[in-house]
């Protein structure tokens, strides 16, 4: 595991260390971890969402309708 030292004025340490002692972390470190992986998860729903977001305003393309699968199902099973 890489160390990383990241520089807190003094209320933000304090703040850091009552955090992890008040809570299931078993030391600072662990508090920011933590908040590191939720930032992540977040990050990934955003690009989630904007990718959706631009599905949604894209043209409409073939309409996935029963016609849609037997058209699937023919090709699929041209290539086995």
């Amino acid at each position: 595991m890489a160390t990383m030292n990241v520089s807190l004025p003094d209320n933000l340490k304090d703040f850091v260390q009552q955090r992890a002692k008040s809570s299931d972390y078993s030391n600072p470190s662990d508090y920011i971890r933590a908040l590191i992986r939720a930032d992540k998860q977040r990050a990934a729903e955003e690009k989630l969402e904007q990718a959706l977001l631009i599905g949604l305003s894209s043209e409409p393309s073939t309409p996935v309708d029963n016609t849609f699968w037997e058209r699937l199902n023919k090709r699929a099973s041209k290539l086995s």
